[in-house]
């Protein structure tokens, strides 16, 4: 990685940062209690662009680069990363995805809506006995004279209830290429949502199972070719993985500064716990998993900005940043001790919210499984 950050990426997280500070940060706690965050920010994150970034301008979307699009999801992660998670769906998982695989008309139709926060995606992939194994999913899609008929269950899906465009996959055939993707508006007729609520993590996120009864959609709603679902999802969850990397910074880069703070205040034996040898070993572990994650993200997003193949690279970052993120959460509540473990003080809700970061969009198992491959050549898995 040989680059340097410029005026733009500068401003780009100054401006993420300020804007988490005025929007974000004073309403976080009573988000993460009610597990709903207040629809305006939506707005307000439309209006700063932060909801376009890296899209065409020409449909709507904020001219940014992959490294400056990952710093700005670092800052919405040290505030809320059930925040960072809705521009993480919406434009890395959903709108990326159209860009890269839609119509002309499918772009002129739901782009500008995920730009302008009036009508969000979501990535239907997920399915109650389907998670690491995309392609043993059961939704199906039928032929039914010159469109599709779509049943089937989602579950686990970021954006959900207030997504008006769903990404749906299902199958068409056998196989792993027998699945198709679909951009399906949430209002069609059949589809259903009901919202996920109780979760260790994330709470104010919009969580949703999705349910499909004789759902019926054009063939201008099909993503791709018919047998392409597999590949257009795969390309997705890789820039995907970037993004979960850039948020478990913020978590990570969020407990750390939480703790230093913490620390140089809380005073014990006489002297603030910052003297004490093995609260300066934590902070020091921590401060290491937080630069080597963002040095980890930036190289994909550096990559990406290139037109570089980032598959492994991305699987790397992930997985670090992930595991490395639960880790420096951890290490916090333990600075923090009994004050660490109620939600007065952050680093809880830090701890709580990068556990899921080791679970989707590809667990740290199916993550070593694809480095494992990478390395030797050999499967694991099928």
């Amino acid at each position: 990685m040989n680059f340097e950050l410029t005026d733009e990426h500068r401003l780009f997280r100054e401006t993420a940062a300020a804007f988490a500070a005025a929007e974000i940060v004073p309403h976080v706690r009573e988000w993460d209690r009610a597990e709903e965050y207040d629809p305006a920010v939506l707005h307000a994150l439309a209006e700063v662009g932060f909801l376009g970034l890296t899209l065409p301008a020409e449909y709507g979307g904020t001219p940014c680069d992959n490294v400056g699009y990952c710093l700005v999801l670092e800052e919405l992660g040290v505030a809320d990363s059930s925040i960072r998670g809705v521009i993480s769906v919406n434009v890395g998982l959903v709108g990326k995805t159209i860009v890269g695989w839609g119509t002309e008309a499918q772009k002129r139709r739901f782009l500008p809506g995920l730009c302008d926060g009036t009508a969000i995606g979501c990535f239907a992939l997920t399915e109650p006995s389907s998670g690491s194994d995309p392609a043993s999913l059961r939704t199906t899609a039928r032929r039914d004279g010159d469109g599709w008929v779509l049943n089937g269950s989602k579950i686990f899906i970021t954006n959900g209830i207030k997504a008006a465009v769903a990404l749906v996959f299902a199958r068409t055939g056998e196989g792993p290429r027998g699945l198709t993707a679909f951009a399906v508006p949430t209002d069609t007729e059949g589809l259903t949502r009901h919202k996920i609520t109780g979760k260790l993590g994330l709470r104010a996120q919009d969580t949703a199972e999705l349910s499909l009864q004789d759902v019926r959609v054009g063939d201008d709603a099909r993503l791709g070719e018919v047998g392409q679902g597999l590949a257009v999802a795969l390309s997705a969850l890789n820039r995907g993985r970037m993004s979960v990397a850039a948020g478990c910074v913020g978590i990570a880069r969020g407990a750390l500064e939480a703790s230093l703070a913490y620390a140089g205040e809380r005073e014990q034996f006489g002297r603030p716990i910052a003297s004490f040898q093995l609260v300066q070993e934590h902070l020091a572990e921590m401060a290491v998993d937080v630069e080597t994650s963002r040095l980890l993200t930036l190289r994909v997003a550096d990559m990406f900005d290139r037109g570089e193949t980032v598959t492994i690279e991305s699987t790397i970052a992930k997985f670090h940043a992930s595991e490395a993120a639960v880790r420096v959460a951890d290490r916090g509540v333990q600075i923090h001790g009994g004050y660490g473990y109620i939600d007065e003080f952050p680093v809880g809700k830090y701890l709580r919210d990068a556990r899921v970061m080791t679970l989707y969009e590809g667990t740290s198992e199916i993550q070593k499984l694809i480095i494992g491959r990478h390395l030797t050549g050999i499967a694991a898995f099928k």
